[in-house]
């Protein structure tokens, strides 16, 4: 019962927030490609959702165009923050 609880550092903090930051963007990229599938889907009229709008290859190329910078946006902040997480720990 004397024990004394250990402290948290400030590198084990970067660390656990750099990987749920980057857990965190890996799924909007999941969320923003899956919303892509469904629309093409939609596009090439299998029809899983009430919205579905049969033809509109325009909006499936916007959607597509979206996604990727949605992606890229994303991968440069996973990386950004998992460079800053790791930062603390070349310190010591």
């Amino acid at each position: 019962m004397g024990d004394k609880p250990e402290k948290v550092t400030v590198s084990e903090i970067r660390k656990t927030v750099a990987s749920s930051l980057g857990a965190a963007f890996g799924i909007v990229i999941g969320m923003v490609w899956t919303q892509v599938v469904l629309g093409a889907f939609a596009t090439a009229g299998v029809n899983l959702s009430a919205g579905a709008v049969q033809g509109n290859w325009g909006g499936l190329v916007m959607f597509v165009v979206t996604a990727i910078i949605v992606t890229f946006i994303c991968v440069l902040a996973i990386v950004y923050i998992g460079r800053w997480g790791a930062k603390a720990e070349e310190k010591k």
